[in-house]
Parts: structure tokens; sequence; C-alpha cells
């Protein structure tokens, strides 16, 4: 009897581990996966970076034939394409990118059934030519992104996509899924009519991004303040950056004009800027685009023309020098960043001349009076995000139905609370000083009538004779342009033409009395700190132990791409890289463990990583690290890799077609000099001891299944290495070694400090009797206590693993270290430590404790 084919579902996860190299679904997908590929139609909400692709890749490999997707740009095709081809997919697209004979091949590969995934333009699909072809081809499902495009109340309507209402009639047994990471109830709507999924299922996905910051600040001194940035966090245009130069981010504009001097000038400052927008050539925007995709450390400056569909995953900032148009273009906007799921950074500045741009722009379109409603009430919305006094995220949230029931931590509100001051007088004085002179001067000229300033134009329109000249002179021309805004913000204030201001309606009651209105003190955005003097830390989470290989497998991973012709994300996430780094595999089989190394992947560049992370702890142990680009460029030229087969090697290089070749043996160091030194009298590490002592922690870590700081943290290396104990009583005095670890890795330890000392035990090296042993030095008052930080670190990872949520999501830095600063030992003591919410104490209150105790005790 034939054995019954396994479940769906398992069939599903089975192919996300080896083709993906994801050990689990997220979330929703593994819901929706089933549905499309048992032949339903979804309808799916889910956020940028949260996983959208999968739910239509995974179905179109579980269902016989090609899964058609209809994406809106080129750029985007592509990279989904190479994206997929290294995972061993089977994949093409059809666009205008392609020659007659090219296109031809793909037609024919589409018939004969020799495609997984076909990515073709809207405009393409709907030529009569194409959708006869669909028709005489195994197609299995039809995948629509971007779906928000249907509707002309989206944020990004495309009218050709309208026409796609032509899947339901012409292939209405074909299941059909519509994705889009924002949709309001009326863009929903739109999108079922227009598909014809009626009877489709709405899988809505959490829109929080944990790993984001939010950040908004004042407009002063805006490109300054962006280099600042640029420089203080991402390493942009510092001296000595490195092969891999900075991080790779997004900067929005409004204008092209904007776009072309502020690129210019971050390249004056020695900054790798390209700009981007719809009045370059297509060659300038393709080379500005394949630059920012191909390259790392690339930042392009540009207006709401570039981005949609961009699959980077390693943005880790997008910053606005101008005010967008909606909540949910921002929204759509800033998801660019992290979508790997690292610390990723979204940064605004914004000032009054934003506002007024804003409103009249939208005052002044030719769009029906209806559409101006909608698109003021997104304005108003923006803008009520901006000034917010409390959680950004819990604001953001709420615009998209979503509740976030404590504050985030992870945004600057969370940070910094800013201050709320009633200020009604002002603002009457404000909107008098607007009324009287005539509801049509700019916030300039109402400042200066405020302040008292006998200006040409003050005196020329007599408002010095006003009643409220010189009415505000008690305060500064800076509280004043905060208060216009926030009137204008807030609807009080209206801007009509040349961007004069004029009182509505809503500020009858205020002039009258009848309300109180707080606004908040205006603070500049903080820089992120003292200017970097070379490359900023790329914002991964990693200790200073394991970053040093993270950089070395990043240009690694550069010289493959490059030599691949492909963009270096396709090769492996950040994340991937960060988990290689932390966890030093040894062999395929552990490698293969890793997050996002799928069978393919393993394949085609299993051994390279493993020599990389060979050559690296090797270099450790003989003395100083070299240079990430010297450590990358000599395991890039090993070989081209099996996707492009054994011919290529070049025959100085290894058959890694086969086992891996043995590392170079390299001579061994002189053992240090056997004195009968008094243990104490050595002040630092040695080094000899130090690096067999990291070799057994890592032996120990992956044993284990735990990170090396959970074995032991660094300061119990540092100071078995400085101590040199070589009896099992003289370790009961080391920092962070309880009796418990003393029982399970003692012996383990002595034995590598004797070889590293000696090559033989000697249990009787040091001669002078043993002073008692040294009590483990307290952390500094008002600084965190570095084995609690570790021990905490070490569980947040646990957590991680165990709930499928993003480290910031569990609990932010910022709440470890008020954790480990504190130390409370009870419920009610950990309830008081700012930023660790109700929910998140009831979730994990026990463990955390658990987790401090244990520190300390040991």
């Amino acid at each position: 009897m034939t054995a019954a084919p396994p479940p769906l579902a398992a069939r599903a996860l089975k192919l996300l581990q080896t083709v993906w190299g994801y050990p689990a679904f997220r979330g929703v997908q593994g819901e929706i996966v089933e549905q499309v590929a048992a032949g339903g139609n979804a309808l799916v909400l889910m956020p940028t970076g949260g996983g959208k692709s999968l739910c239509y890749q995974l179905p179109a490999l579980l269902r016989p034939g090609v899964g058609v997707v209809v994406s809106p740009l080129i750029a985007l095709m592509k990279d989904q394409v190479d994206t997929l081809r290294q995972l061993g997919v089977r994949a093409a697209y059809l666009n205008s990118t392609l020659d007659p004979q090219a296109a031809r091949e793909v037609e024919s590969a589409l018939l004969a059934g020799d495609l997984d995934l076909l990515y073709v333009a809207p405009e393409r699909l709907l030529l009569p030519r194409t959708l006869d072809l669909l028709e005489r081809a195994p197609v299995a499902l039809f995948a629509i992104d971007e779906a928000h495009c249907v509707s002309q109340w989206g944020h990004d309507f495309r009218p050709e996509y309208q026409g796609l209402a032509v899947l339901a009639e012409r292939f209405p047994g074909l299941p059909r899924v519509a994705l889009t990471a924002t949709a309001d109830d009326r863009t929903r709507a739109d999108i079922v009519r227009v598909l014809g999924l009626q009877d489709a299922p709405l899988f809505l996905s959490s829109f929080d991004r944990p790993n984001i910051t939010y950040r908004v600040g004042l407009k002063e001194s805006p490109k300054t303040q962006l280099l600042d940035f640029l420089r203080a966090e991402h390493g942009a245009g510092a001296s000595g950056a490195g092969t891999n130069g900075g991080d790779a981010g997004i900067v929005y504009c409004l204008s092209r004009k904007s776009v072309e001097e502020t690129a210019g000038w971050l390249q004056a400052q020695g900054v790798d800027a390209v700009p981007y927008h719809a009045g370059l050539s297509p060659r300038e925007r393709t080379s500005a685009q394949d630059r920012f995709l191909n390259e790392e450390g690339v930042i392009v400056v540009a207006t709401v023309a570039f981005g949609m569909g961009i699959d980077k995953p390693n943005v880790r900032f997008v910053a606005h020098l101008d005010l967008p148009k909606s909540l949910e273009g921002y929204y759509q906007e800033t998801g660019r960043a992290g979508r790997d799921g690292l610390p990723s950074t979204a940064w605004m500045v914004y000032g009054l001349a934003d506002v007024v741009n804003v409103r009249r722009m939208l005052a002044g379109s030719d769009a029906p009076e209806e559409v101006k409603r909608i698109e003021a009430a997104k304005l108003d919305a923006l803008l009520g995000y901006c000034e917010s006094a409390t959680c950004r995220r819990q604001k953001l949230l709420a615009y998209f139905g979503e509740t976030l029931p404590e504050p985030c931590g992870n945004c600057d509100l969370c940070h910094r609370p800013p201050q709320v001051r009633d200020l009604t007088r002002e603002a009457q004085m404000a909107l008098s000083a607007v009324v009287r002179t005539g509801h049509r001067f700019g916030a300039g000229h109402i400042t200066d009538v405020l302040l008292g300033r006998e200006t040409d134009k003050v005196l020329a329109q007599g408002h010095h004779l006003l009643p409220t000249f010189g009415v505000g002179r008690a305060h500064d021309e800076k509280l004043w342009r905060s208060v216009l805004r926030q009137l204008v913000s807030l609807g009080y204030l209206a801007v009509g033409d040349y961007s004069g201001l004029g009182a509505t309606g809503k500020a009858r009651a205020l002039l009258s009395g009848g309300e109180k209105l707080l606004l908040r003190e205006d603070t500049l955005l903080p820089s992120g700190g003292k200017k970097a003097k070379g490359r900023a830390a790329p914002q991964t989470g990693l200790d200073r132990h394991d970053h040093p290989l993270f950089e070395v497998l990043r240009s690694w991973r550069l010289g493959k791409a490059r030599e691949l012709g492909l963009p270096p994300y396709t090769i492996f996430h950040d994340a991937t890289l960060k988990t290689i780094a932390e966890l030093r595999p040894g062999s395929h089989a552990t490698l293969g463990t890793v997050s996002g190394v799928g069978g393919r992947k393993l394949v085609a560049y299993g051994d390279e990583v493993l020599q990389v992370v060979r050559d690296f702890v090797r270099s450790e142990k003989e003395g100083p690290s070299p240079a990430p680009a010297e450590l990358g460029a000599r395991n890039n030229s090993a070989v081209l890799g099996v996707l492009r087969g054994p011919a290529a090697l070049p025959t100085s290089a290894p058959n890694l077609l086969t086992a891996p070749a043995p590392p170079p043996a390299s001579p061994e160091p002189a053992p240090p000099p056997l004195l009968p030194v008094p243990r104490g009298e050595r002040t630092e590490p040695h080094p000899s001891v130090q690096a067999a002592l990291e070799e057994v922690r890592r032996e120990l870590a992956r044993e284990l299944g735990r990170s090396a700081p959970w074995v032991f943290p660094q300061a119990t290396l540092d100071a078995l290495a400085t101590r040199l104990p070589v009896r099992q009583d003289e370790l009961a005095g080391i920092p962070g070694l309880g009796e418990k670890r003393i029982a399970a890795y003692g012996e383990r330890l002595l034995a590598a400090i004797r070889a590293a000392l000696t090559g033989t035990e000697a249990p009787t090296l040091f001669t002078a009797p043993a002073p008692e042993p040294e009590a483990s030095s307290p952390a500094e008052p008002g600084a965190p206590h570095p084995e609690v930080a570790l021990a905490l670190k070490a569980l947040r990872r646990e957590l991680t693993a165990e709930t499928g949520q993003s480290a910031y999501m569990i609990y932010t830095n910022e709440v470890l270290n008020a954790l480990a600063t504190r130390l409370p030992r009870t419920s009610a003591e950990l309830r008081q430590v700012p930023g660790l919410t109700e929910a998140r104490a009831r979730a994990y209150g026990a463990r955390l404790l658990d987790a401090i105790e244990t520190a300390l005790d040991e």
C-alpha cells in the first residue's frame, strides 16, 4: 500500500527549512501559505519586512505550475528573481529589459512548466498576447504585490492596476492573493472589489516594527543635523571607515531641487551619497539604484519616486528632511529600514515651513474636494504624530487600528518625554495678531508683530499701531515659531495664498477663553553622541568580541557578490552573518542550523564561510586581527562556488566540492617562562591562556546550544587568564564562576590553562601559598553590573528564540541597562524599572529576577 503524502502544513514547513533556511513561520505566514496552497484566495496586510513575499512564493512551490506575480517595478522583479535563483528556485521575469530572444526563452520555459515563479508588470500582463499565453500555461496562482496601487485612495495609485479585474474573469479557478503593507478601510474595499476577493479571508499582521527607533525633531539646520546623525551613528564620511564604508540608508526630500542640493552637499562632506528623482535620466536613476543595491554603505537621497518594492534588507536608517504627505506614506517609507529585523532608525526633522508647504500644496491641487478632504485628514494625522507628547509607536499603530497597551520604550518620546505647558495665553496672543493683521501674513511677519520689531514691512502696514504689537516680548522668537507651528498643525490656523495664515472657526473657542491649550516644548533632535572619529559600529547588537568577525564576513560577502554580479544581501542577510559571527560554526551541520542558510546556500557558500571563520579564529590566537578587507580578500579568491561549477575554480584553490581543506598549520608560539610567580602579581591576562580559554568557551557554547557569554562572561575569562589558577580550589574566587559552573566546567578550564602554560599538567606550578580568594568587584555605582547585563542579554536571546519576536520586542537595551543598574530582587522592585511595562513584567518577571539573582550569587 502506498503511503499517504504528508499533510500540506508539514510539506510547507519542510520547504521553508530546506529552501529558505528558516526554522519556523512568523505570525500568520503559515496560515496564509496553507490557504493559498489549498487553492483559496487571500488578502494580506503585512508590514514591510514582515515576510509578504514568502506568502506567495512558497505556495507556488507547493502547487503544480508556475506562480505569476504582478509587480509594479522592474528593479523589484530583478531583485526578487536574483534572490530566488540563489535559493535554487526556478524564477524569471517578463519586462521591457529583455531582448526579444530572451523574452521568447522565458515564454518557452513558462509553457513547458520549467518555471516556479514568473514576475510580470501589470501593463505587460494586460496585453492580449500575455493573457493568451497564460491561458495556455500551467499557472498555479496569481499574486498581486503592492495591491494598494489598485485604489485611487491609496498613496501609490497606479491606474493600470485596476485592469487586473480581468484575472477573476479569465482565470476564475485559480487562487489570487493580494498583498500590501498599508491600506485603510476604503483602500481595502477597492482591492476586494477590483480583484474579486469578496470570498477571501483577510490576514492582518501587526503593523509594529519593534526594531525601528522612531525619532522626530525640530528643524534648525537640516543638512548639518543630518550629517551629525550619519557620522555619529552610521559611520558616514568618517576617516578610516574601512572597506565596507558606513551603513546604507535613504534620505527623503520633498522636491527634486532639495534632493540635488542635499546629495551634492553630503558628497562634499565625504559621504557616499547619490541623488534619485524622476527628473533624472533613466541611465542616472538606474546607476543610483544599482549602486545602492550592489554596494555597501551607499546613501540614496531621493524623492518618494525611490523605494517602492526595494528589497534591500540592511537599510539601517530612513531619514526625512521634509514632512511627508501622509502617515501611510511615512510608514511605508520608514518601513524600508531594518527589513532584516536588526536595529534601525526612522529619523525626521520638520518645521513650520514644512507644515505650511504641505498644506498649501494640498489646497492648490486639482483633486476633487472629496479627495482633498481625505488627504487633509491624513495630513492632520501625520501632524498629530509629529506633535505628539506621548509614545510615537502607540500613535502610529493607533492610526492603523492597532492598540499598543504600553509605551514602546524605543522612540524618542519614550527615551526623553517632552515637557507640556499651558500656553493658552500665548496661543490667544498669536491668534489675535493673525486676526488683527487681516488673516493674510506669514509666520515671520506675525512673529515680528508679537516681538515688537519695527521692520519696514511692519511700519508700511501700520501694524506697529495694533494692540498686539509687542505683546509677546516676554518670549523669544523660537517659542513664537513653535506656537504658530503647533496652531497650524492642530487646525487653529489655516494656510492661505502666499503662505498667509488665517484663523479658522476652531479658533473662536480658544480666543473667547472657552478652552485651554497645552502645547509641547520643542527640543532639538539628539544627535546620538559625539561625532565619530572612525566608522560607527553597525546597529547589530553584537558584542565587541564578535563584531570584528561580522565585519570580516561582510567583506567576504561583498567580494563574493561582486564576483557573481549579485546584490550582497542575496548571498546572506546581515542577520544571518550576525548569527554566524556569534555561533562561529565549525562544520556544515552547525552552519546549516543558522536561520537564512538553506540547502542551496549551504552547498554554494558553506565551505568558504567556514574557512573565513577558521581563518579569523586562528588569527585571533596568533595575534591582532587582520583588517576585515584582508581576510575577506583572502577568501574571495578561493573559489567561485558551485553556482559556476568546478571549471571556474582557480588552479590553486582547494576542491570545495569535496571535503574542505584543513587549515594550514601555524608554528606554535614559544611557551611563556615558567616562573614561580605568586598568583595576583600578574595584572594583564596571559595571551596564550586567554586564547585557550576563549576556545573552551566557544566549544561549550556549541555543545550546550547557548551563547558564549551565557557559559561565562568576558570578565570571568579575563580573570582566569590573569590569576592563572591550576587547582580546583583556586577557581573559587573567580568572578562569575559559581559552584555549579566550577563543577560543570572546572576541569576543562584548568586543563586548558595548564596546556597553554606548559603543554603538560602541572599541579605544582605555583609554589607560593595562594592568598585568600578575591571577591568579585561590584559594579560601579550608577553603572550597569557587567555580569548581570551579560546574563540579561543571554536571557533576551533565549526569549527571542522561544517567542519568535525581535529582541527589542522583549525588552530594549535601555530597559536592560536599567535592570542591570537597579538590580531588582522582588516583583515590586521590578515594576519600578522605567520602560518595563506591566505586560512584560508579568510575562518575563520571574525569569528576569532569576537571571539577576544567579548572576549576583555567582
